[in-house]
């Protein structure tokens, strides 16, 4: 009599489940069930848009990735969707440029057309990405290309997509722009304008530029996520924070070519024209390796950055340890910044706190365009083996203001 109960109560709960999945609730996407083919050489775009979409028409749901290798184009977010790639499974991006048509978008600062980002989100919300399977960018193509056309002087643009982005960016100019040739490498993740976003338990490889990168966007929680790529991989960021807010990053390791963690808010006049900061940002528990920097605010400054908390991490090789950066020019306040309970080993040089990045311009009047560090409180640092305790440069019209440092060991 038990077992029929038993059984019975099972059948029970099958029924709902199946009525609740094909109620128009939200629902649970089965990528092999919609034309997934896990063999890391068939295109899977098509079958993952189609999922997406399913999904998305009954209010939203999960995408899920069986272990195995799916080669893919760009996916692309909507409202409610989860993508959860499960251990064992790999999302492996493909490295053909045309594949990733021009968007609207900020790069390195600048409002512009770039590359579509291999995974972008574009005003959607309760989005997530999830799993303990690998995100892999495969990004050696996107690098090798650029270190050709940066060398080359007055570079010309030579493929169709180089002409298309020469004409889209037209009269567009700054930071990065000169060193990109055209090249516009999209990010790993970019999550633009979105809201309450979860990015969870993946390992994320090789990306083609900047890794993660929330930009206008709020309430976004990154934890247990490893980031990697190689040393002397280009601009490929960690995590790059964009004039964004309530931002939780916690439990991560990174070891990536340039800087682990890094907040910024858009780049001179056209940062400053939009003037969204970055701020309420939150890093704790986390491990760096490499890099040019453990955690970074700037040098985009413009849209001021303040209230941000870094507590309980652990830098191992990088360039920098903790380092804030700004320019003439850029103008922004950077503010309320609390960083404490610090191991650093190995690190070039352990704190920079520099007013004068990339830059020896003369004096000028205080205006607009120029920065303001103030209110920052370094406490608990042990540095290990740096070749450098560290500077403190400000500006001769712009002194840093409210520096604190306390129980520091370098």
């Amino acid at each position: 009599m038990i077992y029929k109960i038993k059984l019975l109560f099972i059948l029970l709960i099958s029924s709902i489940c199946v009525s609740y999945a094909s109620s128009g609730h939200q629902s649970f996407a089965n990528i092999l069930n919609y034309g997934g083919t896990p063999d890391g050489e068939t295109s899977n775009t098509v079958a993952i848009r189609n999922a997406i979409d399913a999904c998305a028409e009954k209010g939203g749901g999960t995408i899920y990735f069986p272990a195995g290798t799916y080669l893919t184009g760009p996916i692309i977010l909507k409202d409610n969707i989860t993508l959860f790639i499960d251990a064992g499974a790999t999302l492996l991006f493909s490295d053909d440029f045309t594949e990733y048509p021009p968007v609207k978008t900020r790069w390195a600062g600048i409002r512009c057309w770039g590359h579509t980002p291999l995974i972008f989100g574009d005003d959607v919300k309760n989005v997530a990405i999830i799993g303990r399977g690998i995100l892999d960018g495969q990004g050696k193509t996107w690098w090798d290309r650029f270190n050709v056309v940066r060398k080359i002087e007055d570079y010309q643009p030579e493929t169709e997509m180089e002409k298309q982005f020469a004409k889209l960016n037209q009269g567009i100019t700054g930071g990065f722009m000169e060193w990109a040739c055209y090249n516009f490498r999209p990010p790993f993740i970019q999550l633009m304008r979105c809201e309450n976003v979860l990015i969870e338990g993946v390992t994320i490889k090789d990306s083609p530029f900047w890794n993660i990168h929330p930009v206008f966007s709020k309430n976004i929680t990154i934890q247990d996520v490893t980031i990697i790529s190689p040393e002397k991989s280009e601009n490929t960021d960690g995590i790059d924070i964009d004039s964004s807010q309530k931002v939780r990053i916690s439990n991560c390791h990174i070891n990536v070519g340039d800087d682990c963690i890094v907040l910024k808010s858009g780049m001179d006049e056209d940062g400053r024209a939009v003037g969204i900061p970055t701020e309420d940002v939150a890093i704790i528990n986390c491990t760096m390796e490499h890099g040019h920097g453990g955690v970074v605010i700037g040098s985009e400054t413009s849209g001021d950055i303040r209230n941000v908390v870094v507590s309980n991490c652990v830098f191992n090789g990088t360039d920098r340890g903790i380092r804030l950066k700004t320019r003439r020019g850029r103008g922004g306040i950077v503010e309320n910044i609390r960083v404490s309970n610090i191991i650093m080993r190995n690190i070039g040089e352990a704190l920079t706190i520099n007013m004068h990045y990339w830059t020896d311009t003369a004096k000028e009047e205080v205006s607009e365009r120029t920065p303001r560090f103030k209110n920052i409180h370094i406490n608990q640092i042990t540095s290990l083996n740096a070749r450098s305790a560290g500077t403190i440069i400000g500006l001769e019209e712009m002194p840093v203001d409210g520096i604190q440092l306390t129980d520091v060991v370098l």
